[in-house]
């Protein structure tokens, strides 16, 4: 009996993405970085390195994990990016989740500052002007059912005052942009940097709360900050202070020192930067903050890594 042996490496082409994105950076050095936690997951103990790659490859490809299970069981390029034979038996959908609550939302954050370490090390992230801004993240479920149940139990209406007693998710709630738009769910906070287009900073926050109060999470440090009106109120401008920031925030119509050109120029710079909201997902995939959080992280960290392709940047890991 002839017995094949299959060698994936040469079976997956050089310009696959996946083999793109192995070149750009080491899964293996970056887990030096979370050393903390344990390494063995699911019965057949595939590691954390795998899980890992499967959060990356579910975000990389917008998989469910149901979606992800059947994908990397049958797809070469995915097998061979998890270090997979094309014989071994692949991780089910149910350690998907165990890798993402073994990580938790602080270490996967962890491992986005490390990939913008390495780009800033490397002089591709330069931190000298930033682009902030915020953008709607929708829960999954309707409201309809919640304001039913919160009039029969008597309120008057469904509002941010009661939404978390009716709801499944206790920490979503209606948010407004605007005059016109309303959701109801989170909002994600992000700074990046115009010189390379990265995603510097990412934080998520209940729908309700104001942009200039979630800045303090997301400002860089010495940098000059292009960023829309709600950005030169007081607390976004305290946050700018504090980390010896300069303030290019357009101002609102009726504030001392408006000046209509400079706006104008400063909003134009700040347009192309507005495009990298469209490319995220705008539903959550999970329900409560610390997960909804985490699926922030890893979408910048993926976005990242596609940007950085697009850039050519050099291998980040070499000597790590």
């Amino acid at each position: 009996m002839t017995i094949f042996h299959y060698d994936l490496d040469k079976i997956v082409e050089g310009t696959h993405p996946l083999k793109k994105v192995a070149k750009l950076i080491s899964f293996k050095s970056m887990m030096y970085r979370i050393k903390d936690v344990e390494t063995s997951l699911g019965r057949t103990g595939y590691g954390l390195e795998v899980g890992l790659k499967c959060l990356f490859l579910q975000f990389f490809y917008d998989m469910s994990d149901r979606q992800a299970e059947e994908r990397i069981r049958y797809n070469m390029a995915m097998r061979w990016f998890l270090g997979f034979e094309i014989d071994d038996q692949t991780p089910d959908h149910s350690f998907f989740g165990r890798t993402r609550k073994t990580l938790g939302t602080s270490r996967i954050h962890k491992l986005l500052q490390v990939i913008n370490k390495k780009a800033k090390k490397k002089g591709i992230m330069k931190e000298l002007f930033v682009f902030a801004d915020a953008s709607a993240i929708k829960a999954k479920e309707t409201t309809w059912s919640q304001r039913d149940k919160a009039l029969a139990q008597g309120e008057e209406k469904l509002n941010n005052d009661n939404i978390d007693k009716h709801s499944s998710d206790k920490d979503a709630r209606f948010g407004c942009k605007g005059k016109n738009k309303f959701w109801y769910g989170y909002k994600r906070n992000s700074s990046v940097d115009m010189c390379s287009g990265l995603v510097d900073k990412t934080a998520v926050t209940p729908a309700n709360i104001p942009d200039e109060q979630a800045f303090a999470r997301i400002c860089p440090k010495n940098s000059i900050v292009f960023a829309d009106k709600a950005y030169c109120l007081k607390p976004a401008q305290i946050a700018m202070k504090i980390n010896g920031c300069v303030s290019a925030a357009i101002l609102k119509k009726n504030m001392l020192g408006k000046n209509k050109d400079q706006d104008r120029w400063r909003a134009q710079l700040r347009a192309p930067y507005e495009n990298i909201f469209s490319k995220v997902n705008h539903k959550t995939r999970y329900r409560g903050l610390a997960k909804v959080q985490m699926q922030a992280v890893l979408e910048a960290l993926v976005f990242n890594v596609n940007r950085l392709i697009k850039l050519n940047s050099p291998p980040l890991f070499v000597g790590a």
